[in-house]
C-alpha cells in the first residue's frame, strides 16, 4: 500500500506533464489509443466515485457558517465562465461546433484537481473543496441551462438529455461512493491516499482518448483552439480573483475562488461533447485539461512563494483538519 501511496503522490505531483507526455504520444500513434474512446463516461464515473469516496460531511459545513464565500465563488463560476467562453468564441469567430464546445467547457463545474492547486498556493482549502462539491451537485441543471443559453445559436440543445447524462456521468457515482463509504469506512479510509491515483490516470486515459480521435482536427485548428482555452482560463482565473477582492474577500479566499473559477471539470466537458454536441466539440475540453493542468500549478507555485499574512478580524477560516489535508495530498 505504501508503494501505491508513493506512486499517487508522484502521479499528483508530476500530472500535468503526465497529462502533456500522453497527449503527444496519443497525437503520434492515435491508433493505439482510438479503442479507448467507448470508455470515456465510465472512465469519468471513476473519477466522481473517487471524489464520493473522499466527501466529507465538513466539505459542506461552509456553506452554513461561512456562506458568503461560498456563494460568491460558485456564482462567479456559473457566470464569468460561460459569459467568457460566449465572447471568445464569438470575437475569434470558431466553427460552430468548437464555439459550442468552448461555452460547454465553461460551463462545467469545478475540477477536483483545483483543490490539489488551492493547497499548494495557500489558499483556503475547506472553500475550494467546498466550492467544487457544491458546484458538481449544481451541474445536472446549471449546465444544460447555461449550454442552452449561450451555445443554442450554434449548435442544438437538448438540455433534458444533457441533464440526464450529468446525473448519470457525475451524480450516481458520487452517490455510490458516500454508499461505499458507509458501508466500508474502515477499507475507505485505508485507500483514501490511491484515490488520486485512480484519477489521474483515469483523466489521462480520458486525454489521450480525445487526442486520438481528434488529430486531424487538432492539426487544422489547433491553435486557434488553444488559443480560445488560454484565453479563457486566464480570463477565469485573474476575473475570479478580482471579483473576490472587490467583494472584500480575504486573500485566502481570492485565492480559492481564482483556482475554482479557472480550473474547469474538463473530463465531463469531454464525455458531455462526445454524447452531445459531436467530437469536435470535445477538443476545447480536451486542450482544457492539459493546459488547465500547466496554468494551475504555476500560479500555485508562483502563489506558494508568497504566505498570507491575514488580519485576524478577517475571520478567514484556514484551518485544515487532518481528513480534509489528506483529500488533496
Amino acid at each position: 500500500m505504501k508503494v501505491l501511496e508513493s506512486i499517487s503522490n508522484l502521479a499528483g505531483k508530476y500530472f500535468a506533464l503526465l497529462v502533456i507526455v500522453v497527449g503527444v504520444i496519443a497525437f503520434l500513434v492515435p491508433e493505439t489509443f482510438l479503442p479507448i474512446k467507448g470508455y470515456i463516461t465510465i472512465l469519468l464515473g471513476v473519477v466522481m466515485f473517487g471524489m464520493g469516496l473522499t466527501l466529507k460531511a465538513v466539505d459542506f459545513k461552509l456553506i452554513a457558517t461561512h456562506p458568503k464565500p461560498v456563494i460568491i465563488g460558485v456564482i462567479a463560476q456559473f457566470v464569468i465562465m460561460p459569459l467568457i467562453a460566449f465572447t471568445i468564441a464569438y470575437i475569434l469567430n470558431l466553427p460552430s461546433e468548437l464555439a459550442a464546445g468552448l461555452v460547454l467547457l465553461g460551463s462545467v463545474p469545478g475540477g477536483t484537481a483545483s483543490n490539489v492547486m488551492v493547497y499548494l498556493a495557500k489558499g483556503n482549502v475547506p472553500l475550494s473543496i467546498t466550492m467544487t462539491s457544491f458546484s458538481t451537485l449544481l451541474a445536472p441543471l446549471l449546465t444544460p441551462a447555461l449550454l442552452l443559453l449561450f451555445a443554442g445559436q450554434w449548435m442544438p440543445v437538448n438540455a433534458v438529455e444533457m441533464f440526464i447524462s450529468i446525473v448519470q456521468v457525475i451524480i450516481f457515482p458520487i452517490v455510490l461512493g458516500l454508499i461505499v463509504k458507509k458501508l466500508f469506512p474502515v477499507a475507505v479510509e485505508k485507500s483514501t491516499n490511491i484515490v488520486p491515483l485512480i484519477s489521474v490516470l483515469a483523466i489521462i486515459t480520458i486525454v489521450s482518448a480525445v487526442v486520438a480521435g481528434n488529430v486531424n482536427n487538432i492539426a487544422s485548428a489547433g491553435l486557434l483552439v488553444f488559443l480560445g482555452v488560454f484565453l479563457h482560463n486566464g480570463a477565469g482565473l485573474l476575473l475570479g480573483y478580482y471579483t473576490a477582492k472587490l467583494l472584500g474577500l480575504s486573500e485566502l479566499d481570492r485565492r480559492a475562488i481564482s483556482i475554482e473559477v479557472g480550473m474547469q471539470n474538463s473530463g465531463l466537458g469531454v464525455a458531455l461533447a462526445g454524447t452531445h454536441l459531436g467530437p469536435l466539440a470535445a477538443l476545447p475540453s480536451a486542450l482544457g485539461a492539459v493546459w488547465h493542468n500547466i496554468s494551475g500549478p504555476i500560479l500555485a507555485t508562483y502563489w506558494s512563494k508568497r504566505p498570507v499574512k491575514e488580519d485576524v478580524k478577517e475571520n478567514v477560516v484556514v484551518s485544515i483538519d487532518s481528513t480534509t489535508k489528506a483529500q488533496v495530498e
